[in-house]
């Protein structure tokens, strides 16, 4: 532990924005990979429950059933089960102004870790150039006669450039791994839907 403290100082003044950073990225890189998986979005049971329905009278079991359920595909399923007196038009206008706003709950995040890979980079460069800045402060004063001195500077502006890189990198492949669950979730909710309207236009 000592040594990473240790290691953070020498990187100077930017390394706790980044320590931020990494923090903030691997808060938000974890609670995604557990409110993404599917089965938590994609409840089973309610599929099991759409899957039973037969007859008009089967909806008012599957929208009770459905009301107990939170998350985005159970909203958005309770709302095609309720629109059995609504025009197909109409009902897709529904579903889709309520879809965009339910499936922002699925997106919820990802835009942190799209800045902390933007920002995270820029910071190290900051490092960097206030490490340079160090050194030629202390080569204006003292010359180029000390070298241990002058390893304090250089030192920083390497440490803060590899921690910048370090902290954006894994950020960027979890962004674009999660904002791809995302969307392949988005895809797998509007074919249930779609199916579902489906069903309830033969059984009305």
């Amino acid at each position: 532990m000592t040594a990473i403290w240790n290691f953070i100082l020498q990187g100077g003044v930017v390394m706790f924005p980044l320590l931020v950073c990494s923090i903030l990225a691997l808060a938000v890189i974890i609670e995604k990979m557990v409110t993404l998986k599917k089965k938590r979005v994609i409840r089973p049971e309610i599929l099991e429950v759409l899957a039973d329905i037969r007859k008009p009278e089967d909806v008012g079991l599957a929208v009770s059933f459905c009301n107990r359920k939170s998350g985005v595909f159970a909203s958005l399923v309770c709302t095609s089960l309720n629109s059995l007196e609504i025009p197909a038009a109409e009902i897709k206008e529904i579903l889709s102004d309520q879809g965009r706003q339910e499936i922002r709950t699925l997106e919820r995040g990802l835009n942190i870790l799209e800045t902390v890979a933007t920002i995270a980079p820029v910071l190290g460069l900051l490092g960097t150039v206030l490490g340079m800045i160090k050194v030629f402060n202390v080569i204006s004063i003292q010359g180029v006669g000390d070298p241990a001195t002058l390893s304090g500077g250089i030192s920083e502006a390497l440490i803060s450039t590899a921690a910048g890189l370090a902290v954006a990198i894994p950020t960027l492949v979890f962004y674009n791994y999660l904002s791809h669950k995302a969307e392949s979730l988005i895809l797998d909710i509007e074919k249930h839907i779609n199916d579902l309207l489906l069903k309830l236009r033969y059984i009305r």
